[in-house]
């Protein structure tokens, strides 16, 4: 039975035995139960593992070199989903200590397999959120990557930070202008959006965004942040009509027709 399938109260006995069992492996220094429920085939027996290594880890942090120790094990095993799910634990300790967990994500980067990519990013995600100052630095180095795909996902990875705190990530952003591959090309325009339509972030976009020397970026990323401003018109700061007013406002100060 998936764990959703299950009562409220029969879910949080599962946490809670969970949270024990995980907390035993890593006094042990053993995986036995932790193996078992990073392989498991529900996502949210898996989240409820990771998020149970940040239990322990909040709990005591002098348990570190267990922990990573565990994790460490854990992120060599051939299974996709074990390593995945070993990366969002480390998550959950980067949001505090980036450093600690920082080689999980430089090798997971480059997995052979999507999902445990895709963890790496998440977690960056979460932990730029929590501790931006690490994980910026940590991003700008893989900001002009030989591969594509590698600059891509980073830059999809500072989004969340950006949500709240645009110009810790705008100045990364603007090093991308003038990347030529359409994927990296398209995601940049994407995360510019996404930042633009939330409180107090639409000003500080237009502003920093106008000074750009890709013009034709530029534009396209007003029109995206003016789309973005209607499919999100039940959680966007301003309305479509108010984004177009501001718009034009700072087009118009820019020397620039004002139609948009």
């Amino acid at each position: 039975m998936a764990f959703y399938d299950e009562t409220k109260e029969e879910r949080l006995q599962i946490v809670a035995r969970i949270d024990n069992e995980i907390a035993q492996d890593v006094a042990a220094g053993q995986p036995r139960h932790t193996l078992c429920y990073f392989a498991d085939e529900d996502t949210y027996i898996r989240k409820t593992a990771y998020l149970a290594i940040g239990k322990v880890y909040k709990a005591g942090r002098a348990q570190l070199p267990l922990i990573l120790n565990l994790l460490g094990h854990l992120f060599k095993n051939a299974e996709a989903k074990i390593r995945q799910t070993a990366v969002n634990a480390a998550g959950e300790i980067a949001k505090t200590d980036f450093a600690a967990v920082q080689d999980f994500f430089d090798t997971g980067l480059f997995d052979t397999h999507h999902s445990v990519r895709n963890a790496v990013i998440g977690s960056i995600k979460k932990a730029g959120e929590k501790n931006p100052v690490p994980v910026i630095d940590w991003a700008r180095k893989y900001l002009h990557h030989p591969d594509k795909e590698i600059r891509r996902e980073v830059c999809h990875g500072i989004e969340l930070r950006g949500r709240t705190h645009p110009q810790d990530i705008l100045p990364l952003l603007r090093e991308l202008q003038f990347d030529t591959t359409r994927r990296v090309r398209w995601t940049l325009v994407h995360v510019i959006g996404q930042v633009a339509y939330k409180k107090g972030c639409l000003e500080t976009v237009m502003k920093d965004i106008l000074r750009w020397e890709n013009k034709v970026l530029v534009h396209d990323a007003i029109d995206e942040i003016i789309d973005v401003h209607h499919r999100y018109r039940n959680f966007s700061f301003y309305t479509q009509d108010e984004a177009r007013e501001i718009i034009a406002t700072f087009l118009k100060e820019d020397g620039r027709a004002a139609k948009v």
